[in-house]
């Protein structure tokens, strides 16, 4: 199996952390975004909408990191991460959407623009940034998990690295006191790795 991997994407991360909590190998293949690697071939073979993270397991190829998280779950890990029950599984599923939008135009556009210096509308990412954390502080406040669950999902690690992260696009994180707790119980489960700015 490999990941073809930025160490710094938030997104290829979600992979990385999950594959380690499941306690899945995996072969990370680095991908040079700032070289351009990722828009020229041998890459869009893979993935022709050139964006890294891209799982290949056998002749099995996944694309976007909800995806992978997905797969994942139905083909590696156990049921609790991804549940059967059609409630659960609509509730994460609502979640990684969070994660693929809110989470996406909110904290992970706001770190873009000031880590990576890339050209944003910062005053409308930090705004969506801002209203991302507060229904997030609002879910943690009453649960454990995103998801409504006694342990974790996908919900949770789709979700974490955007809001763990969100320091770095200028959200001050002691304003969410629910959504710290939340990322110290994860950073607290079995097989947890890190990445920069989340060790």
């Amino acid at each position: 199996m490999k990941l073809y991997d930025l160490t710094l994407s938030g997104n290829c991360y979600k992979a990385r952390l999950f594959l380690s909590l499941i306690g899945q190998p995996v072969e990370l293949v680095p991908v040079d975004l700032l070289k351009g690697e990722h828009k020229r071939p041998p890459f869009l073979s893979l993935n022709p909408r050139g964006q890294v993270p891209v799982l290949v397991d056998g002749d099995v190829r996944v694309v976007d990191s909800q995806a992978i998280l997905v797969y994942l779950a139905r083909r590696y890990a156990d049921e609790r991460w991804f549940p059967l029950d059609a409630q659960r599984q609509a509730d994460i599923v609502g979640w990684l959407s969070f994660a693929a939008n809110e989470m996406h135009h909110g904290p992970a556009t706001a770190r873009l623009g000031r880590v990576f210096g890339r050209p944003i509308d910062a005053a409308l990412a930090e705004s969506r940034a801002l209203a991302a954390m507060q229904l997030l502080e609002q879910q943690l406040s009453e649960h454990a998990w995103l998801a409504g669950t006694d342990t974790p999902t996908l919900a949770d690690v789709a979700v974490y690295p955007y809001a763990g992260l969100a320091g770095e696009g200028g959200v001050d994180l002691a304003s969410y006191p629910a959504v710290r707790a939340w990322c110290s119980r994860i950073r607290e489960l079995p097989g947890y790795v890190g990445m920069p700015g989340l060790e």
